[in-house]
């Protein structure tokens, strides 16, 4: 494999983490959500949302990162493989100070690598990254939430520190009221170990578009 990383998203990166949002979101939801909307999983409106996003971050803790392969130092010829988006976590029990600028607790909103370049431990590091940006931007902890039957995402948190702590959200994902159960794992991230040493499923950590 040639050289790997993961560094800020940049504009020009919209494009690729748009497809690769599509392909992994399409694999994830296709046997919860109905087909209709699993057909405007397209990648120009997911690269639309990232640039604007981008643009307009919804606070100046929210970040985008994503896993790079191949290129030179300068980024040329680099292909993004992968893509995780961290920011303060919203739920109302996070213990969040007073804004979303102040400490609290941080979230994993998405992680996802690109179906074609998994087995390569590029999951691995974009949760050692997005940790790490957290622990730097003086987060006390970590969550994401993740759909309750996804068994392999599951274990590679748990084994990076993560723990369900009892949280879960029911998502509505259809037209006549199906929904899909989402469970929380959180940390502090004192506690959480260095991914580098886990497996990883490199798959969505959740099934919805966060920008």
């Amino acid at each position: 494999m040639s050289d790997a990383s993961v560094r800020t998203a940049r504009l020009h990166d919209v494009r690729q983490v748009g497809e690769i949002q599509a392909a992994v979101w399409r694999e994830a939801y296709s046997a919860l959500v109905d087909p209709e909307v699993l057909e405007t999983f397209l990648p120009a409106a997911f690269e639309e949302a990232w640039r604007t996003s981008l643009a307009d971050a919804p606070s100046p803790r929210h970040r985008l990162l994503v896993a790079t392969e191949g290129g030179d130092i300068d980024g040329n010829g680099e292909t993004i493989v992968g893509f995780a988006a961290i920011g303060p976590s919203a739920d109302p029990d996070a213990g969040r100070a007073a804004g979303p600028d102040e400490t609290g607790e941080g979230e994993i909103l998405a992680l996802a690598v690109d179906p074609a370049h998994r087995g390569s431990g590029h999951g691995s590091r974009l949760l050692n990254a997005a940790v790490d940006t957290l622990r730097a931007g003086d987060f006390t902890g970590v969550s994401a939430w993740l759909l309750s039957d996804d068994e392999a995402t599951r274990a590679f948190a748990e084994t990076a520190g993560l723990r369900p702590d009892g949280a879960y959200r029911d998502r509505v994902v259809s037209a006549d009221g199906r929904t899909a159960r989402e469970v929380r794992l959180t940390a502090g991230l004192a506690d959480t170990a260095s991914p580098e040493q886990t497996a990883s499923p490199e798959q969505a950590t959740s099934p919805e578009q966060h920008t």
